[in-house]
């Protein structure tokens, strides 16, 4: 074998292991969760979680847990975003607004699926948005959805996100109702908590 060959297998080799980790992700973590829309199955196969993780981090990003980055920034576990565009069912009509956890691996599953993305921040969702969208997707629990995402949303449109409620964090689906969101909660799961969306502490005595 001479130096350039050596190079070449010392170099795929890591893909091969990541592609590996993917296959085993959605067998034995995504089809065992009920997670079986070909779809969405398709795109998780297709997007490499190890690219949207801290390098040191990379080695697990197959994991069925969420990492943690260390200012702030979040993957949540490979379930919940299968289970959130299962609920979710992307069309090539859909104008999308994410609120991304940080790590970007939500807008890239999503985006060839519909007709647009925006990829906000949590700080931005929170300001002054334009615009209306058909699917709102959090990249994360919320303790409370705020008005500036609600005034967004279109008439028929629809929302996946996580709810944090009692300490639990659930997967939850949801629709305008009047004048707010109207929630169904399907699933209680592991979500990482986006603080910005706290609802205000009340005093007690």
């Amino acid at each position: 074998m001479t130096l350039a060959e050596t190079r070449t297998v010392q170099t795929s080799a890591p893909q091969a292991d990541f592609a590996a980790a993917r296959r085993a992700m959605i067998d034995s973590q995504l089809r065992t969760s009920g997670i079986n829309d070909a779809g969405v199955l398709q795109r998780m196969a297709a997007v490499a979680r190890e690219a949207h993780v801290p390098d040191g981090a990379r080695g697990v990003a197959y994991m069925d847990r969420g990492i943690a980055f260390d200012d702030g920034r979040h993957i949540a576990a490979p379930v919940f975003y299968g289970m959130a565009l299962q609920e979710a069912r992307p069309e090539p009509s859909d104008e999308v607004l994410v609120v991304d956890g940080g790590s970007g691996y939500l807008p890239a599953l999503v985006e060839p699926l519909v007709k647009s993305v925006k990829a906000i921040t949590p700080e931005q969702a929170l300001g002054s948005l334009r615009g209306t969208f058909s699917l709102i997707l959090i990249d994360g629990a919320v303790e409370q959805f705020p008005d500036t995402l609600t005034r967004r949303l279109a008439e028929d449109g629809r929302v996946v996100a996580g709810l944090l409620e009692d300490g639990l964090t659930r997967l939850a689906a949801g629709r305008p109702a009047g004048g707010g969101i109207g929630w169904l909660r399907l699933a209680e799961i592991g979500i990482p908590r986006l603080r910005q969306f706290d609802a205000p502490k009340r005093w007690s005595f």
